[in-house]
């Protein structure tokens, strides 16, 4: 197991993430992962939804830890997780028959995407999503343009220096882009560490 990729943070917001997730994804039934990361959230989700089908995805050179994570737990419904650059696609596809997931998640990614990626994600997104699925995307979020605390000021100031292109995003701006694809902000929420949960749908919000 020393082999394993480990992020702290994933170890101290996953529960939150899992509050949030078991309520807007109740109903769902396969998932598309963006961005799976170490893998820790996705067999942490993945466990504690059992009714989901969890597709994890990321760039090639994250995929080998991702499958020492889903290798090592051994669920049913995590299969093999996909390769994905948001940039250059293909995204993909889930075995419903029309090949769409009614649900999505994200974690910790539109702040360290470049702003084109940002937009790439949400046109992918518009192609894989079906007619009434939710997506959940977690991480720090500027409000009119400035920053909720002096740590994501300072966490955006480490981000821009890392690289230019990255930086925490305005919600206004990202919002623009979830309704240019059909979906509707249903909940903002407040998270660990300055950060928000922010759920979208698309078809009925009343549901």
């Amino acid at each position: 197991m020393a082999d394993l990729p480990h992020s702290p943070a994933c170890d101290r917001n996953r529960e939150p993430i899992l509050d949030v997730l078991r309520t807007h994804f109740a109903q769902r039934r396969q998932a598309l992962e963006i961005g799976s990361g170490t893998g820790q959230h996705a067999v942490f989700f993945a466990a504690a939804m059992p009714w989901l089908r969890w597709q994890c995805s990321d760039r090639a050179e994250n995929l080998p830890g991702i499958r020492l994570w889903l290798d090592g737990a051994a669920l049913p419904n995590t299969p093999a997780p996909g390769e994905l650059d948001v940039a250059t696609g293909p995204w993909p596809r889930s075995p419903a028959p029309d090949g769409r997931f009614d649900a999505a998640f994200s974690a910790n990614t539109l702040h360290i995407m470049g702003w084109p990626q940002v937009e790439a994600f949400f046109a992918g997104l518009d192609d894989v999503l079906a007619t009434d699925a939710t997506l959940v995307v977690y991480g720090p979020f500027n409000y009119g343009g400035q920053y909720t605390s002096d740590s994501n000021r300072d966490f955006d100031g480490w981000l821009k220096a890392r690289d230019p292109q990255s930086a925490i995003r305005d919600f206004e701006a990202v919002d623009a882009l979830a309704s240019r694809i059909g979906l509707r902000l249903v909940e903002d929420i407040a998270m660990p560490a300055n950060n928000r949960g922010l759920v979208w749908r698309r078809g009925d919000t009343s549901r």
